[in-house]
């Protein structure tokens, strides 16, 4: 159930059968056309993935800003091995700490599967034991993007996003800078007609 929402966006998008089978396990990155000026997500690239009750949640992965850890957490919650910025997730919660890592196993505190060995997750457990860990690999995210069931994809149909295939590297660029020009460009290569 997961998956349906990810292999309709796809379908939508004018994948093969053959690249829908090649899914990742339930994230894709959403790119804002050059024609979307809705300000939360102008110019944005968006993972998201679908939940069990079918909703669609993300973070904006090319937004970083200048807040600090200690906005969001408690003062006793060591902070030093994060060095990334906070990047702005969406505009819902935005009081509340997101994070997307790798993990070579399931999360003990709930999570969203995204990609192989990637979760999100906005349980304080899981981000208290990234923080903890000088060799964990994650983003963290103020606040999320989210949609009711089939809103995304009524957006869709509005022509207001390309739809990519989510991966690692990606995500955990080192620089997101002339990120979303990058992937609007891939996008409209694979659907020239798509351009608007």
């Amino acid at each position: 159930m997961a998956r349906a929402l990810i292999a309709l966006l796809f379908a939508l998008a004018g994948f093969s059968a053959q690249a829908q089978q090649a899914l990742p396990a339930n994230g894709l990155f959403l790119i804002a056309k050059p024609s979307l000026v809705d300000p939360n997500f102008e110019k944005t690239v968006v993972l998201v993935t679908q939940t069990e009750d079918a909703s669609t949640v993300g973070v904006i992965i090319n937004r970083p800003s200048t807040l600090k850890l200690a906005q969001f957490l408690a003062p006793d919650i060591a902070t030093q091995n994060y060095r990334d910025p906070i990047f702005i997730g969406g505009p819902v919660m935005r009081q509340i700490m997101i994070a997307v890592y790798r993990s070579g196993t399931v999360p003990e505190a709930p999570a969203f599967h995204v990609l192989k060995d990637v979760y999100l997750t906005m349980h304080p457990d899981n981000i208290e034991r990234l923080l903890a860990d000088p060799q964990a690999r994650y983003r963290l995210y103020a606040g999320f993007s989210g949609w009711e069931p089939h809103q995304l994809e009524n957006e869709f149909e509005r022509d207001g996003w390309y739809i990519l295939p989510a991966d690692e590297p990606t995500l955990f660029r080192e620089k997101p800078e002339g990120l979303w020009e990058e992937l609007v460009e891939k996008a409209m290569r694979r659907d020239p007609k798509g351009s608007s």
